[in-house]
């Protein structure tokens, strides 16, 4: 009686994450290399690869992306419950502003991956935009925030919210405000279920030097949630760190065991993600030292370290930075056939 007990214990502890149980195969959502818009490829084995659309955008960018009409880093998951999906981008064009400089998100929704719907939040905008325009600001100035980057999501069935209503999407991404800080930092924000409303930020990770791109996801081999994510100061690379809890705290990574066979060459954008029967897990990232930019998948141990056996991803004509889906056979089968009829 006492291990049942424990074990229903430790079961209501997991977090309630959807979870496909029949994958036919993976969506990989990404930015293009060609242009700042949302691309996606499919693959029945999540090694071999081929572009839909072309490689073009999968939605009108210029409408959905209502800053500067650019979208880069997609992330996509399944939206709360298993009904649909989200997505988050970074609303930004270089070749509009010629800088990188950007001062918002998107937050997408879509009922069948390919129709979709979206909320732009302007951080310069400040408080009047968040649903929490009360609560304390960690910037004097919201005005003056320079720089929005790579949001990622991820479902917390145990947020509460003020009004006692219980679960959120957990945003996270990296904020500089150009007078108010002196490197970038990773932040979060919560967001309802509609995918529509977003608390203002708050500190996830400051170790004295910049962070970006940070990927949280849950490992079942431990119970914990683990964060890769770009050291730009110290030691430069994609590393490694494990807390208890969402919001953390966020150790220090351990300088022993991150991305390290790219030698001298710069990488950034990890997104880890499991094939179907596998334990372990498989590790996408841009290495942007190489002209063309390289996308790379490398392998790493059920517990999501020890990395290994990177190689090029194979069928992407312009793949970057982005995110992975298991997909059924009948959400598949979907995008083949919408896609193909387009061409």
């Amino acid at each position: 009686m006492k291990k049942l007990l424990l074990l229903c214990a430790l079961w209501a502890s997991l977090p309630a994450m959807p979870q496909l149980k029949d994958v036919y195969g993976y969506l990989y959502c990404h930015m293009s290399r060609r242009g700042e818009w949302t691309a996606f490829a499919l693959s029945r084995d999540g090694e071999e690869w081929h572009d839909l659309n072309q490689g073009n955008e999968v939605y009108d960018t210029r409408s959905l992306s209502g800053i500067e009409g650019g979208a880069r880093d997609a992330y996509i998951t399944r939206a709360s419950g298993g009904k649909g999906f989200v997505m988050v981008t970074t609303d930004m064009c270089v070749a509009k502003s010629r800088k990188w400089s950007n001062y918002g998100i998107n937050l997408l929704r879509s009922k069948d991956l390919i129709h979709w719907e979206s909320v732009t939040f302007d951080f310069r905008k400040g408080p009047g935009i968040f649903c929490d325009p009360d609560s304390s600001d960690v910037y004097c100035d919201y005005g003056k925030i320079r720089r929005v980057w790579a949001p990622q999501v991820i479902w917390d069935e145990n947020y509460r919210w003020p009004d006692g209503k219980r679960g959120g999407y957990f945003v996270y991404y990296s904020l500089l405000n150009d007078r108010e800080d002196k490197y970038d930092r990773v932040f979060y924000s919560y967001a309802d279920r509609s995918f529509t409303r977003l608390t203002k930020p708050r500190v996830l990770v400051d170790w004295g030097y910049a962070t970006i791109d940070a990927d949280i996801n849950y490992v079942e081999a431990d119970g914990k949630y683990h964060m890769m994510i770009k050291k730009e100061g110290g030691q430069r690379g994609i590393f490694t760190t494990v807390s208890e809890n969402l919001a953390g705290p966020w150790p220090l990574p351990d300088d022993r065991d991150y991305v390290d066979f790219e030698g001298n060459k710069q990488c950034e954008g990890a997104s880890a993600f499991r094939l179907a029967g596998d334990s372990t897990w498989r590790v996408g990232y841009v290495e942007y030292s190489s002209h063309p930019t390289k996308y790379r998948i490398c392998k790493a141990d059920k517990f999501l370290r020890n990395f290994h056996s990177p190689e090029d991803i194979k069928g992407v004509a312009d793949p970057q930075h982005g995110s992975f889906l298991p997909l059924s056979k009948k959400e598949y089968q979907r995008l083949e056939r919408y896609w193909n009829k387009k061409k």
